[in-house]
């Protein structure tokens, strides 16, 4: 049976060894803005997906990304002679896209956060149409109350 754990600090030896070696392998001036943000292997360590995010427009993830898949095989070469393991996981480039993500989820927070000091600003000031509290109650329940 296979070892999670051990698949687990392997993908985190995967991940220091690909953000080193994509400056030593590919010597190319787009790879400066990739960051690599995470590393899974499989249990069986076999396959290696590779997680990264690219500081720049469309076109410079496209690069990146087709720069990625054409240099792979050197990346997996350099990747082997650093794992002490029989075999070399097969390595997969995914794109990562939670920074995109998490900042469109703070451009709502930020809306929400607008319409509630709109709301409490028109509540300023305002007193209830009817009764405090509208509910009807028993005359036990307001005798136990006083």
């Amino acid at each position: 049976m296979a070892d999670s754990a051990r698949a687990a600090r392997l993908a985190k030896r995967v991940q220091v060894l690909m953000a080193q070696s994509l400056r030593t392998v590919i010597k190319d001036e787009r790879i400066d803005n990739v960051t690599v943000t995470d590393a899974r292997v499989t249990n069986d360590l076999q396959h290696a997906t590779v997680y990264y995010t690219v500081f720049g427009d469309d076109d410079a993830k496209k690069d990146v990304a087709e720069l990625l898949v054409k240099r792979g095989g050197a990346l997996r070469k350099e990747l082997g002679r650093n794992l002490t393991i029989r075999l070399t996981p097969t390595l997969e480039f995914v794109a990562d896209e939670i920074p995109e993500g998490a900042s469109h989820l703070e451009e709502l927070l930020a809306k929400a956060r607008e319409k509630d000091a709109e709301v409490a600003a028109l509540r300023e000031g305002k007193t209830f149409a009817g009764e405090e509290d509208p509910y009807k109650k028993d005359a036990e329940d307001e005798e136990a109350e006083a």
